[in-house]
């Protein structure tokens, strides 16, 4: 696989929409990774760059937020998971993690579980690609009867490391900083904020992404991919395709001003 490059891109909203509104809380600048669906090599060359640009930020306060749907596609969900967990930006002082749960992580969890209807709907979209990558031998035109699945889940549940295990289950649905609310997929129109449900942050889609409304915030989000982020009056979408496409996004907000540095 060819070494990932980076790039720093300016994206603005349609002609006629005004820019989003937001800033970050003051001497705070935060990151936003994309869904990285097993790609942990574009992962790594978007954590350098992250490194490189935050020794270089004069705030003192950094924060990386990764918006979800490490699982699944991509060449190793394994090892992007474990690449979250374990890697930190040296000299820039204190930097802040928070992780947020995908669709994919909440159909893993709810397979461990014991529901075969959500392992199937994972199977659906690539989840036998993360069990092989946990090292779980599944054939793509295998019955998935429930002995099959059962069968399964429990190779799943005896492969997958305590440490990652316990990554997915402490998951957040969101996070807010400042003018900005980071979630997963997005929030359901005229619910406050405060009131939103974790199904709806993890998994809605159109009636979000057709929403013209104001929801408090600006709603930063992946999960809806697209060939260029999508920027919108009232949100930012991140989700660039990374596992098909190569090019995985991380949206940079320092105060009022937004950047966005890609693979």
């Amino acid at each position: 696989m060819n070494a990932a490059r980076l790039r720093w891109v300016n994206y603005r909203p349609p002609d006629g929409m005004a820019n989003p509104a937001g800033l970050t809380p003051p001497d705070t600048v935060v990151y936003a990774i994309g869904d990285i669906h097993g790609r942990y090599d574009l992962l790594e060359t978007i954590q350098r760059g992250i490194a490189i640009d935050a020794r270089m930020r004069r705030a003192q306060r950094k924060v990386i937020v990764y918006l979800g749907d490490y699982l699944s596609r991509g060449n190793d969900s394994r090892r992007a998971v474990e690449q979250v967990l374990t890697w930190r930006p040296g000299d820039c002082g204190h930097v802040e993690i928070v992780a947020l749960k995908g669709n994919h992580e909440d159909l893993a969890l709810r397979f461990l579980g014991g529901e075969m209807t959500a392992g199937r709907h994972w199977f659906d979209y690539d989840g036998r690609d993360a069990l092989r990558h946990y090292g779980v031998q599944v054939h793509d035109g295998a019955p998935l009867d429930d002995d099959a699945m059962q069968a399964l889940r429990e190779r799943f549940a005896d492969a997958i490391p305590a440490p990652h295990l316990e990554f997915f289950r402490g998951l957040k649905a969101s996070h807010r900083e400042g003018g900005y609310h980071f979630v997963h997929a997005g929030v359901r129109p005229g619910v406050a904020l405060a009131e939103q449900g974790e199904h709806d942050q993890m998994w809605i889609r159109t009636r979000f992404l057709e929403s013209g409304e104001d929801h408090g915030a600006t709603v930063i989000h992946g999960h809806s991919s697209a060939s260029e982020p999508q920027v919108r009056h009232n949100r930012i979408g991140i989700d660039t395709g990374a596992y098909a496409t190569g090019v995985l996004t991380c949206l940079v907000l320092d105060g009022g001003e937004r950047a966005f540095l890609q693979t």
